[in-house]
């Protein structure tokens, strides 16, 4: 197996642009003000090696997947990531002390992975992935899209720990409820119009 430091930094630039401002980014930042971070980061990068593989190894495969089906499935998931995020946001002068943060490692873990899992299919970093590999070597692209991905979620949780910091959870709860709603119909047109 032959690296290439270039296609590996080439990757890993291409792919982290392009999901810096991509849904899952903002899924992430999202579950990561209710959910514990570290776990959260275990499941999305568990399913973005998942994507990467089958990008690298098997990247004429997406063409077969029917796009809408996929997008429809990803405006559901995120439609009941807002559902519950929107439900535990209770009145304003309640105190923060109800059982409503999703914790222990394989919810979490199980959360995260299949709303990246589920979302990523057919992607754009997924198709870039794919297109790099059969130009740039297989390896390579596959470590600097790996790193790309699970450095663009890292960075998400970090911003979302941050900011649960300095702002009432309930807050956090509603903005992140109403980010991921916004995802939802998001999906849901690109069902219609992609």
């Amino acid at each position: 197996m032959h690296l290439d430091p270039l296609a590996i930094v080439t990757a890993f630039g291409l792919i982290f642009l392009a999901e810096l401002p991509d849904k899952t980014m903002f899924a992430s930042l999202a579950m990561g003000t209710r959910m514990r971070p570290l776990y959260v980061w275990f499941g999305t990068s568990a399913a973005f090696a998942v994507h990467v593989a089958l990008a690298v190894g098997a990247g004429s495969l997406l063409g077969l997947l029917p796009g809408w089906t996929v997008k429809l499935v990803s405006a559901l998931m995120f439609g009941f990531g807002a559902f519950i995020l929107l439900r535990g946001g209770g009145d304003d002068d309640e105190e923060d002390t109800g059982g409503r943060t999703v914790t222990g490692f394989w919810p979490v873990f199980s959360t995260a992975f299949m709303a990246v899992f589920i979302s990523e299919w057919g992607d754009l970093t997924q198709i870039t992935t794919a297109n790099l590999a059969a130009t740039n070597g297989t390896a390579s692209t596959a470590i600097g899209s790996f790193i790309a991905l699970t450095s663009v979620s890292a960075l998400a949780l970090v911003a979302g720990r941050f900011i649960a910091k300095r702002v009432p959870l309930k807050t956090v709860q509603r903005v992140g409820g109403v980010c991921m709603a916004g995802l939802a119909i998001w999906s849901l047109v690109e069902v219609f119009t992609g």
